[in-house]
């Protein structure tokens, strides 16, 4: 279905609920720009590096792309997901379905999870929507949740340190949202909604927050003006 969401202003904060689900995919491909390519070059490494039998498991998998893509790059992956919006997981559930993934999903908090090990972790614009005083000590427990050698990629919006840079960066972006058919109503209305909901960080703090935690190596992967993908290594 078309992202019509925010023709109107909104009467609430914006929220993962089942209006936003049953658009997520279209909003995501039409908000995040080179969603797809982004997502391509991750599994892509994803699939290079991690060993055989890999355990992975995608914090926030939302609607399940990364998870399918990882499904289909290697059938030796074992796979899970975590999300506390019950209308995502189950738009997710049906999609591996049709697929014929076999994919554990976990409605949850990630907060509150109780994690089990893994040799890879995602968090696709996930940690954004993670309280600020509590973010740390979620990448905390990823790290102490990765085996040895393990991986962790994080994909945000970001943050320029600089004022002005930044004012110009929003415009751009704001620009590229119109040329995928957003009207200027629906982008400030969406803005709006997510005013204090989505909490995104600069470079240097997500960096920040990676080797506070205990990774050894961070990299960029990709970047385009505020969207940022990160891979560290245990």
């Amino acid at each position: 279905m078309k992202d019509n969401l925010f023709k109107k202003s909104p009467k609430k904060q914006f929220e993962f609920d089942k209006s936003v689900a049953s658009v997520f995919d279209d909003m995501i491909y039409r908000s995040v720009p080179f969603y797809k390519e982004n997502l391509e070059l991750c599994v892509s490494l994803v699939s290079k590096l991690a060993p055989q039998k890999a355990k992975i498991c995608d914090l926030g998998c939302a609607s399940g792309n990364f998870l399918l893509e990882l499904f289909k790059s290697r059938k030796d992956f074992i796979l899970s997901g975590i999300d506390n919006a019950k209308p995502m997981l189950e738009i997710a559930k049906q999609k591996a379905k049709a697929y014929g993934a076999k994919i554990e999903f976990f409605e949850h908090s990630l907060n509150e999870f109780s994690f089990f090990k893994n040799d890879v972790f995602i968090a696709t614009y996930t940690l954004q929507f993670i309280r600020p005083p509590k973010r740390q000590a979620l990448v905390d427990k990823i790290y102490k949740n990765l085996n040895e050698n393990g991986i962790f990629i994080l994909s945000e919006k970001i943050l320029y340190e600089d004022a002005f840079l930044s004012k110009k960066i929003l415009e751009l972006y704001a620009e590229y949202k119109e040329k995928q058919g957003y009207t200027k109503f629906e982008i400030s209305a969406k803005r709006e909604a997510l005013e204090n909901v989505l909490v995104p960080y600069s470079t240097k703090e997500n960096i920040f927050l990676l080797q506070n935690a205990g990774f050894k190596s961070i990299e960029t992967l990709f970047k385009w003006a505020n969207f940022e993908s990160f891979i560290a290594f245990k």
